[in-house]
Formats: structure tokens, sequence, C-alpha cells
């Protein structure tokens, strides 16, 4: 079965790599990462760390990144002496690393799966533990972990119903794979489970929580919101319907659901965040034929323009999601209206706001319950239920405003799972005095 793996990953090289050149040359994406992808510029970037013990924590991209904080600032709190490398693969998830993660000896970009490059790369950071978040199984990069000796442990682990449907199609496969790995830390019950399915060793699996509850705890702060109520020039009185993360599809809802709030509340703004940043023309597009002109993007803000009164507000930039949540008056969360699984309804809650989103929330259900079992989440299925139900919440400010505090006491009384995992880390290391 690794021989077909990579049979199917040259295949898919030989078509993907002038993909990217291209891509580079003409668009200027991957162009930071790609060279260390393929396990070029790694030496001089690792060359000034000590031969002392290290830690290598992978986090795919940006939401990772922040499960992974504190995960890192409480493994390097009971252990300072290490050095921590943090990579990611994606140059999003690298520019959030390098602005959270304080406590990182070095940021590199994680290896394509192919066997001569994952070896090069390990032999260069020299690990003596590997710890990916959330669920990032690659076979040749954590059998080359298991030929060296290294261990290897998944934190924060979770496994999506679709993502489950996959692997458990394919569990002779992946079975060996896990195989591979020393430990695995997951969030619920139902992720344990799903990873037992698959083929991981029950003994080798533990449910300690989540620990983006504790990044998001932490980080909202008052200083956070002044900064970006400062970077939008928002005024005392002004109120926001914040729409995050929306998929194509769902901006003709929100953009539906804010003509008709008008009627009702004609001070009201409208803060938008596509889920992709590339989407962010297209959104314009749709706003101005639903003759919504005055608008301001954030990436005109970003370049001197100052903010006025305009009535929408564009985020056309990566990092503003989780400060701009705490602008809000309400929220709606998207990937949720259309069949995504959902997108962090965590975040706007940690600033105490009550958030909307649709029904497919497939991949945040233990967080929609928690929400919803506090009245801090409300499932909507249409437009016409969304508006309903968000002027229902403004005809009652103070049940909007205690609901929202439910739902931030929510998120820090689940805290606490960053230091589990910390230990979990320490406890499968070479030496129990790491």
């Amino acid at each position: 079965m690794q021989i077909l793996y990579n049979i199917l990953l040259l295949l898919a090289a030989v078509i993907g790599i002038p993909y990217y050149l291209l891509k580079m040359a003409f668009t200027g994406k991957y162009r930071k990462s790609f060279i260390q992808k393929l396990g070029g510029r790694q030496k001089q970037i690792l060359a000034h760390l000590k031969n002392g013990q290290r830690v290598w924590v992978h986090a795919v991209s940006v939401g990772e990144v922040t499960a992974a904080a504190p995960i890192v600032a409480a493994l390097k709190e009971k252990r300072p002496e290490i050095d921590i490398i943090f990579s990611t693969s994606t140059e999003t998830g690298q520019g959030m690393a390098r602005h959270i993660i304080k406590d990182a000896a070095a940021f590199i970009y994680f290896p394509l799966d192919i066997p001569c490059v994952v070896r090069k790369t390990i032999r260069l950071v020299n690990p003596d533990v590997f710890v990916m978040v959330e669920t990032e199984l690659w076979p040749n990069f954590l059998a080359a972990c298991s030929a060296r000796n290294i261990k290897t442990i998944m934190v924060n682990g979770r496994i999506s119903p679709r993502s489950y449907r996959k692997y458990k199609a394919t569990r002779y496969f992946w079975g060996k794979i896990l195989a591979n790995l020393n430990a695995a830390g997951m969030i619920s019950g139902v992720d344990a489970e799903r990873l037992q399915n698959i083929g991981m060793d029950l003994q080798k699996i533990q449910v300690l929580g989540n620990a983006k509850y504790d990044a998001l705890a932490a980080m909202a702060s008052p200083d956070l919101q002044e900064e970006i109520t400062d970077a939008f020039n928002v005024q005392a009185d002004e109120r926001f319907f914040v729409a995050g993360s929306t998929h194509q599809g769902e901006e003709e809802v929100v953009i539906g659901v804010y003509q008709k709030l008008l009627q009702f509340y004609p001070d009201f703004k409208l803060i938008i965040v596509p889920r992709h940043i590339e989407r962010a023309k297209d959104v314009r597009n749709i706003l101005q034929k639903s003759n919504l002109s005055d608008v301001i993007a954030v990436s005109e803000m970003r370049n001197g323009k100052i903010r006025q009164d305009e009535q929408v507000i564009l985020v056309d930039v990566i990092g503003e999601l989780f400060k701009v949540y705490s602008l809000a008056t309400v929220v709606y969360c998207g990937g949720s209206l259309v069949p995504k699984g959902g997108q962090n309804i965590l975040e706007a809650a940690a600033w105490g706001k009550v958030i909307f989103y649709g029904p497919s929330m497939e991949d945040f259900t233990a967080e929609k319950t928690l929400l919803e079992e506090v009245g801090a989440g409300l499932t909507i299925n249409n437009e016409e239920e969304l508006l309903q139900e968000i002027c229902q919440l403004l005809k009652n400010p103070a049940e909007l405003a205690q609901r929202g505090s439910c739902g931030k006491a929510v998120v820090a009384a689940n805290m606490g799972a960053a230091t589990k995992y910390a230990d979990l880390i320490i406890k499968h290391s070479k030496c129990s005095s790491l």
C-alpha cells in the first residue's frame, strides 16, 4: 500500500510541481514556501540552534496555529530550556505563527511528503519529539520519524465526519500509518472513537479537550479590541452585523438580511469577512449589485485611507477575523448555510457574542452543543429565520448581553487543555526531564 501511495505521489508531483512554478512566476503565490517544502534553506534557518533538546511542532494553517499557541506556551513554561521548531504548511499559517507563537526558536515550512525530502528535513531539524496539531497524517514523514526513533504525537486531535468517511474507507492503509504514532490527545470522545475505528491503538489515545478554548480566552483582551476599533475608526455608538468566514452562496443571504435589518435599525453597519480572501472582488460585486456601494476594504485602510462613515467594511486581508468579532452586536458564522461543515464559532463566543449559523455544522458539533446549551449559539435555516432571530434579540438587549456572557463563560470554563497536552509531550519525550 505504501508503494502505491508513493507511485500516486510521484504522479501528483509530475503534474503539481509545474503548476506551483507557474503560480509562483505569474502571481507570486507559494514563492516564500516552495523551496523550503522541497528541503531547501532549512540548514541556514536552523544554523543558530544549540545542540540541546528539540521539539518540532507542526500546525497546517491559521486554525491549527491558534490551537498550537497555548500548547507551545505551556510547554515552554514547563521546560524553558528546550528549543521549539515550529512549522506550517501554508504561508498564511506561517504569518500567523510568527505573530502569535512567541516561544519558537525557529520557523520553517513543512516538507512535501517525498521520501528524500522528509528524510533531509528531519535530519536537519533533528527533533526529540514531533508534535502534529489536529490530524495531519503524512505516511512517508511518519515512517521516517519512526525509523529514526523520533517520538510522534498528535495533539488537539479531531476528525471531521467528512474526513472520517474517507479514512474509514481506506482503514487498512491508515492503520499501518497510525502504528507509527506514539500517542494521540483528542478533543472529544467522538474524535477518539473515530481515530480508534481507523486503526489507532486504543491504549495510545487520550481525551484531553480543545486547546483553542485556552487560546481564545487569553486572546480576547481589551487591548486587542481597542486596536481594531482604532484601525477601523469605529465610533462609540456604532453597531455592527458581522458575517464571518462566508462562503459562496452565503453573501447574498447576509446582504438580504442586512438590507431588511436597515428598515428597523437604519444605523446598523455590516462587516463581511469572506472565508477565502481571493473572493473579495466577487463579494464587492455582489454588494454593488445589491445597491450597497458605500464600501471600504481593509486593504484600503492599510494603504492609508481613513474610514469615515462607510456602511460596509469588507475584510479582504488575512488575520483580522478574531479581532473583528469584538466589534459585533450580532454575528453570523459562515460555512453553515452551505454544506461546508461550519467554521469556528468559538472565536466570536470568546468575545461574548451570540452567534447564528446554518444547519451544516458537522465539523463543530461539540462547540455547537456547548454554546446552544447556554443560548449563545442559534441554528437558522434560511434568510427569513436569520432576520427574525436577530430582530428578536435586538428587541431584548439585556437578553442578548446575558446570552453572550454565558457563551464567554463556557469558553473560559473549558480552559486547561493546553497544559494537559504539554504534559503529554513531556511524558512521551526521550527523557522525562525534557
